[in-house]
């Protein structure tokens, strides 16, 4: 009876923008920055000045930023992810049904599952791509999910939904040995094309603000965790390399080192080729294809190094061993949903296909 059970899976990023328009962006960014994970301050306070100015200025501003990086099949972030999508797919095969859902944006989580909702599918694992836990961006992936799921609007409204699917989170993966390896893999064979081999590298991760840390968040241990393992795997030495956190916005303070600051004084400290790499984001998306690589080389000039020995290597993407390492957390996640022998055999086939 087992062998007709399909199982869903959940790709879930935080999202994209349709267009590098000011119109598209006005309603992403009303969606994202009203989320309360995101930005905690009361919603009497915030809304007005979102609604009152952000939203006059900032849209503009972002899609001249999403239009330096966008790509002929649209949002480099959807581009990636549906290729991610699609290799997974083909890699754990017929037992499961693979599907992209965004935050804010579309495709949606809430689309997503209801499709599997309408395929009869009830059990569903969920990859966040944020491998270090933060509550602004996992937790928040976790609220849609259940929301989704359970389909509760409000608070004042109980949506009676009688059948609920059974949902399994994929952990936090910051240590997993397989993410560690994904990335070792895709850096070495990305270094094998350089001409001259790197003298710092800088490993750079997405901020929050402090307070979310001093509040419980664990997600500087774990970035700090993620880099000094990859550090390990690399074989890098203390000084040949160095963390610090990127994308602050707004009066607070944010964890540090700060990346832009960082950057601008990477050459007085005597770097001359920089290679740049966030483990954080599992995918190219604004805040890597063009705050690190046409802000970031900018601020590594302006600080006195040569722009064009400054170097920014690709997000995980569609790296095939990267592919093969989101269908394996997939596939200890599923442990008991399939019986072994399903598993192996279908697992074991299309590798051996490829």
């Amino acid at each position: 009876m087992h062998h007709h059970i399909i199982i869903g899976v959940l790709i879930a990023q935080l999202g994209t923008p349709d267009a590098p328009t000011a119109r598209a962006l006005r309603p992403y960014l009303r969606q994202f920055l009203s989320d309360m994970r995101v930005i905690d301050y009361p919603p009497f306070i915030w809304q007005p000045i979102l609604r009152g100015i952000i939203l006059n200025t900032r849209p503009r501003r972002s899609a001249r930023l999403y239009r330096r990086i966008w790509l002929e099949g649209g949002s480099p972030l959807l581009v990636y992810s549906e290729q991610l999508v699609d290799g997974v797919q083909a890699l754990l095969g017929g037992g499961f049904r693979v599907r992209l859902g965004m935050r804010y944006g579309s495709p949606g989580i809430q689309g997503a599952m209801a499709a599997f909702e309408a395929d009869g599918i009830d059990r569903i694992i969920v990859m966040p791509m944020f491998p270090q836990f933060s509550s602004t961006t996992t937790a928040s992936i976790y609220d849609a999910v259940y929301h989704a799921a359970a389909g509760r609007r409000c608070p004042l409204f109980h949506e009676r939904k009688r059948a609920v699917p059974t949902l399994r989170f994929i952990e936090p993966y910051y240590d997993h040995p397989a993410y560690i390896a994904a990335m070792r893999d895709h850096l070495r064979a990305h270094l094998a094309d350089l001409d001259a081999p790197p003298d710092k590298f800088i490993l750079t991760f997405h901020g929050i603000p402090n307070r979310y840390i001093k509040t419980g968040d664990p997600y500087r241990a774990q970035c700090e965790r993620t880099a000094a393992l990859l550090a390990e795997a690399m074989g890098w030495r203390a000084d040949d390399w160095l963390i610090c956190f990127q994308s602050r916005f707004g009066p607070e303070k944010w964890l540090e080192p700060y990346t832009d600051q960082t950057l601008e004084g990477l050459a007085q400290h005597g770097v001359r080729r920089p290679l740049v790499f966030s483990p954080g984001f599992v995918t190219d998306c604004l805040e890597t294809l063009d705050e690190l690589g046409n802000e970031g080389r900018d601020q590594f000039a302006e600080g006195g190094g040569d722009p064009a020995s400054y170097h920014l290597a690709p997000c995980l993407n569609a790296f095939p061993g990267w592919i093969e390492a989101v269908a394996g957390l997939v596939q200890a996640t599923a442990g008991g949903w399939l019986p072994e022998e399903v598993r192996q055999a279908s697992y074991e086939a299309v590798r051996d296909e490829r």
